[in-house]
């Protein structure tokens, strides 16, 4: 996975979940807000704080979540 220097994890912040540069707006809000339908300049718009690189970044972030490949004893 190519280097994510968005995505923070500080266990004084947000219980240690992924958050986006420090601050406490967890990744999972921002993919959540997209899965939900609004747009990346409602977003920014919502959170000032946040740049259009975090959001791309949360969303790759996640998308290497869900790529992870469980394997299963039979």
């Amino acid at each position: 996975m190519e280097s994510l220097k968005r995505i923070t994890f500080d266990s004084k912040i947000m219980a240690g979940k992924a958050c986006i540069r420090g601050m406490r707006i967890p990744v999972s809000l921002i993919v959540n807000l997209v899965a939900n339908g609004m747009s990346n300049v409602e977003i920014l718009k919502e959170y000032p704080d946040l740049e259009l690189e975090d959001i791309k970044e949360a969303l790759k972030y996640a998308a290497w979540l869900a790529s992870e490949e469980i394997s299963y004893s039979t």
